[in-house]
């Protein structure tokens, strides 16, 4: 990675964050990217040097262009913003359904948009989608959500196809439940509308997995950095699973 420059949305902390301190340890330059100025701003500072966090709302066109034009040429992007959030179908008013497709599937777009071009043009880039096993698969209360991520993977597979002969590879990963923030926001949801206590809570998710635990962002970001790697060249238009074995495609 080295004179690489990535830029990673959502980098204020868990996936995003792993990822731009794999991409930094590999000697490329990070442009943390995201609404929490003082969380990007943390991460950055701990990284040193060659990291840099501009604020955005991904899910604003303008901002995005702004944002493409203060970082200028883009080697690898990863597309992490993303929000999750809870309700049964009839209580998922137009507020929810707006933001969640905003952030998670339009940021998604507009962020590869921004990039993309440049990349092919100089004939070589790597842009990583965040998506879930929730792209995959419908799970009970999360209509919003399932649809945002079913979204970027179909993204993820048809960028892939438009720059296939340009040097550029376009996958997504699709982590289970991992050991992160927004996992925190899910088991206090579940411990407030349930009996379960916090703790309870936490096991009931990380029981999902075969492997019976919650994935961890470093090796969600270790399968990020490997995408853009010379010996992953030949992958591209994939939706890769990391879930210890809860969904089998």
């Amino acid at each position: 990675m080295k004179g690489r420059t990535a830029v990673i949305t959502g980098g204020g902390s868990g996936i995003g964050a792993a990822a731009a301190r794999r991409f930094a340890s590999q000697g490329a330059k990070v442009v943390l990217v995201g609404r929490r100025k003082d969380r990007l701003d943390a991460v950055a500072k701990e990284i040193g040097t060659t990291a840099r966090a501009i604020a955005c709302d991904v899910a604003s066109s303008s901002a995005v262009e702004a944002m493409a034009r203060e970082v200028g040429p883009c080697d690898v992007l990863v597309n992490n913003a993303g929000i999750a959030k809870s309700a049964p179908i009839a209580k998922t008013d137009d507020a929810l359904w707006n933001e969640i497709l905003a952030i998670n599937l339009t940021g998604t777009f507009l962020c590869t948009r921004a990039f993309l071009p440049g990349m092919a043009e100089r004939g070589w880039g790597r842009v990583i989608n965040v998506a879930s096993i929730a792209g995959k698969a419908g799970m009970q209360y999360t209509s919003a959500y399932c649809a945002s991520k079913h979204g970027v993977v179909g993204l993820t597979r048809a960028v892939a196809l438009e720059c296939a002969r340009k040097g550029v590879t376009v996958n997504a990963v699709c982590p289970g439940w991992v050991d992160s923030e927004m996992t925190d926001t899910s088991v206090a949801n579940i411990s407030g509308k349930t009996k379960m206590s916090e703790a309870e809570a936490r096991a009931f998710l990380a029981g999902q997995s075969p492997q019976n635990r919650l994935m961890t962002p470093e090796e969600i970001a270790g399968l990020i950095l490997w995408l853009c790697s010379d010996d992953a060249a030949g992958i591209t238009a994939q939706a890769i699973n990391v879930d210890g074995g809860q969904l089998q495609s």
